[in-house]
């Protein structure tokens, strides 16, 4: 039974940790978003909501990043970045957090943490 419910968690853990090094190489962040589409529909309803936290994440982490990116050609930019790998590593901790306890995410459909 341990095993069982460490092997539903281990693929919400890995997307966690692709977003996590995502934050330097991007790709690793597409590969966890798809990940979460193919597992949040058979996943019980707690996990299923970090797969449903995970793919906001992701959609709202690449608007960050392409304002972030457009605005670099004014200082503003970099602030936008910043933010955006900050915003990833507290979000991605905290679903990690709820994660071990097998808990579900609070408000998984939140923009901000």
């Amino acid at each position: 039974m341990a095993n069982e419910k460490h092997d539903i968690t281990g693929t919400a853990r890995i997307v966690y940790i692709l977003y996590l090094v995502g934050v330097a190489f991007g790709i690793t962040g597409l590969i966890g978003v798809i990940m979460a589409y193919v597992n949040r529909s058979n996943a019980p309803e707690w996990l299923a909501s970090h797969y449903r936290f995970q793919i906001r994440t992701f959609w709202i982490s690449l608007l960050y990043l392409v304002v972030g990116i457009v605005l670099c050609f004014i200082v503003i930019g970099v602030v936008v970045l910043v933010f955006w790998v900050i915003w990833m590593i507290i979000r991605c901790a905290k679903g990690l957090k709820y994660l071990s306890r097998e808990e579900a995410y609070p408000d998984p459909v939140s923009w901000f943490l």
